[in-house]
């Protein structure tokens, strides 16, 4: 595996290809920067992680990873879950469980579970990604009302009981910088869509708030000790207890970093043309997370929206990306101070536009209108993540999408008499006395073993040969195989022979090489082979 840095690089690159680079970079650091700083403290911890980790990931992510334009860095998908961890172990934990993911998704990389990626059904990504929706809104209302509310419970509904109590305590400067800095970002996103709306608004709110002496909190007065420089590098606390506690968290991490990041990768693939190696991409993935644990920086991923602009703004390689973070360096290091005459009611609003983005209403309404199990794998992963846990909803969804599809494929998969499934019905009437055909449609695996054994029962005749045609078996597992065996067996009993036939490739294989090959059945290529093989005497050899 290569990056995808080292490849154009050998392709050759030169000064034309880092001036669109350079100025994509910048484009995008506009972007990132006050975007970084939100997502840091709805996560629970403070700007300077936000930033730190769109430097040290973001660029990592763009040197190793293998995607041409992918920009990386701290996303919505992660504050749920990050602010759990902390919220339960402290920074430290979130620290470990960031490297914990990291190491995951490298040997994901490595072990080619990319490609798994895709098959995480479209019910459950939109089901938590608008549940993240929900909690990021929410977690929101306060600071962009002002609320004076004291220590909001992290629950969903805890969180809504607060706020309606201290309802009586809304700041009217607070509510109308944060709603003057929505509608500014929403009117400049309709008039100029090319034009920094969240920095304009940062901006703008920021001189307002200093200039009118407004009584509006500030990021300067909820982190006054927040450091303006990238700290240096640490190994992460670490303790046997803390790893197993952790654990699920670094599992739910990598999990939402890899299905972010493959998601961003397939859109810059659409937009640009090239194609992404998945693989490579999730070792990038992880070594960035790697990265940032070492800064004491968030979890990381592909960023979609920051690496849309990328490419709008007009990225050619990963040298865009990777320019991105050192804009973002530079503003840490050289305008740090100025960060601190941030309203806190602006990055509110600007977390409230992520929400709405995130939430993806078109596609939920679209997954409405889906059949039965469709809308109650969506309904249900949506709500467990917004009452329960991002990790439950995560473990649920995929299990309940995995019985549906189960479900489903044993439906398929039946027991046909020949005459209802060759294509020429008259074979039936030259087959020789005492032999009889059937032909097994759909995968032979667990979810369908019994049904299969139940089918093949309920044949109830007994000649002196059968023969299964398995030209229409696209897989068969080693259940299915214990199926088959358990089946010859009791026809062996009744007198009858058992004779495959018209295997693929996959099922002659498999069949190859179990215990007993090809589970005690006689096996032929074809079905003409099959009824000669019929014909011969019942005490051939197998």
């Amino acid at each position: 595996m290569q990056p995808k840095l080292l490849i154009v690089l050998k392709e050759g690159y030169g000064a034309a290809l880092l001036r669109a680079d350079l100025l994509a970079g910048l484009t995008v650091a506009i972007v990132a920067l006050p975007l970084a700083m939100a997502l840091g403290i709805a996560s629970g911890a403070s700007p300077d992680k936000g930033l730190v980790t769109a430097v040290v990931a973001g660029f990592v992510i763009s040197a190793l990873g293998g995607s041409r334009v992918q920009v990386g860095g701290p996303t919505g998908a992660f504050v749920v879950v990050v602010a759990g961890v902390i919220a339960a172990h402290g920074y430290a934990g979130l620290v470990l469980a960031t490297a914990l993911a990291g190491i995951i998704l490298v040997v994901a990389g490595y072990a080619g579970l990319g490609k798994l990626m895709r098959f995480v059904p479209m019910p459950v990504v939109t089901g938590f990604t608008a549940g993240i929706a929900v909690i990021i809104a929410s977690s929101q209302i306060g600071d962009f009302l002002g609320l004076k509310a004291g220590k909001v419970p992290a629950e969903f509904l805890g969180k809504w009981e607060s706020y309606l109590a201290a309802i009586g305590t809304v700041s009217w400067p607070t509510l109308a910088v944060g709603g003057g800095s929505l509608a500014l970002i929403l009117l400049l996103r309709r008039i100029s869509p090319r034009l920094p709306g969240y920095l304009i608004a940062v901006a703008a709110a920021s001189a307002a708030v200093a200039l009118l002496d407004l009584p509006v909190e500030t990021v300067g007065a909820r982190f006054p000790a927040m450091p303006t420089t990238l700290p240096a590098p640490q190994l992460p606390a670490f303790s046997l207890a803390m790893l197993r506690e952790v654990m699920p968290s670094a599992f739910t991490i990598a999990f939402l970093a890899g299905i972010e990041a493959l998601l961003s990768a397939v859109v810059a693939d659409g937009m640009t043309g090239f194609k992404h190696r998945p693989g490579q991409e999730l070792i990038g993935q992880g070594v960035a997370n790697l990265a940032s644990a070492l800064f004491g920086g968030l979890p990381a991923t592909g960023a979609i929206a920051r690496t849309a602009t990328n490419i709008r703004a007009g990225a050619k390689t990963p040298v865009a990306g990777m320019a991105h973070a050192a804009f973002l360096l530079v503003v840490l290091l050289a305008a740090g101070n100025l960060v601190a005459y941030v309203p806190m009611a602006t990055l509110a609003a600007i977390l409230l536009i992520v929400a709405w983005g995130m939430s993806e209403i078109e596609r939920f309404r679209a997954l409405l209108r889906m059949d039965a199990g469709e809308r109650a794998l969506l309904l249900l992963t949506f709500g467990l993540t917004v009452l329960v846990d991002l990790t439950v909803a995560i473990g649920v969804g995929v299990t309940l999408a995995s019985l549906l599809f189960m479900a489903r494929m044993s439906e398929s998969t039946g027991v046909l008499s020949d005459d209802q499934s060759v294509e020429d019905p008259d074979q039936r009437a030259a087959l020789p006395p005492g032999v009889e055909v059937f032909r097994i449609a759909g995968p032979m695996f667990f979810g369908v073993a019994s049904e299969m054994l139940e089918a093949l029962g309920r044949i109830g005749r007994s000649p002196t040969a059968m023969i299964l045609r398995l030209d229409r078996v696209p897989y068969i597992d080693s259940t299915g195989v214990g199926v088959l065996e358990t089946f010859v067996r009791q026809a062996r009993a009744a007198g009858t022979r058992v004779i495959l036939c018209d295997m693929p490739p996959q099922v002659w294989e498999t069949l190859a090489r179990s215990h007993p090959r090809f589970a005690g059945a006689e096996r032929v290529q074809s079905f003409a082979a099959a009824l000669k093989r019929a014909q011969q005497s019942e005490n051939q050899p197998s």
